[in-house]
């Protein structure tokens, strides 16, 4: 028994977390253009940030429901070993987002917020990627990509990024993991 046991464990972590919600991170994307929209039209860097602040527990609510829906669906766990390892590698990029956006905020550095956002969303992808399908870690690439174009672009154009990242990224790979990966 403790050899079978062995080997189940050791196949668990040599599996891959295939329950990254592809129609999930469509909705997170649609969610994401319409802060985008909202954003935009806010005159104040406080309450711009806010908009940005009510968009994050939103997009996670949606992730890990349609994560759980999905792991159900494939009658897994979320927390499966690979599930840990991906929600544990995701999990400090995002976190420690949180706390320079707080930092950089109380010294009105706004201008630097979407490029770091979107560096940092972009290394926990690749990260947590390292335990999904392939294509994770490319997304995460993208996310990479666009936080520097925006780090260096005008601050005018920091909504666009944020659209085109959180948004239109979004949007895209969830649907190529819905349809190469499932739901």
């Amino acid at each position: 028994m403790d050899n079978l046991r062995f080997i189940r464990e050791t196949m668990e972590r040599a599996s891959s977390f295939t329950a990254v919600p592809g129609w999930g991170g469509v909705v997170v994307g649609a969610t994401a253009l319409i802060a985008a929209l909202i954003a935009a039209r806010v005159p104040d860097e406080h309450e711009w940030m806010y908009v940005w602040a009510c968009e994050l527990p939103l997009a996670l609510l949606i992730g890990g429901l349609t994560m759980k829906r999905k792991a159900t669906a494939a009658q897994t766990k979320v927390l499966s070993p690979p599930g840990r390892q991906f929600t544990l590698s995701l999990a400090p990029p995002l976190i420690a987002g949180a706390m320079l956006s707080i930092a950089l905020a109380r010294v009105g550095a706004y201008d630097v917020l979407p490029g770091m956002w979107l560096l940092l969303y972009g290394t926990g992808v690749i990260t947590g990627g390292a335990f999904s399908v392939k294509v994770v870690p490319v997304m995460g690439v993208c996310f990479m990509a666009v936080g520097l174009i925006a780090l260096i672009a005008p601050p005018q154009w920091n909504n666009y990024f944020l659209a085109a990242g959180f948004g239109g990224l979004h949007i895209i790979f969830g649907t190529i993991i819905a349809r190469r990966h499932g739901g």
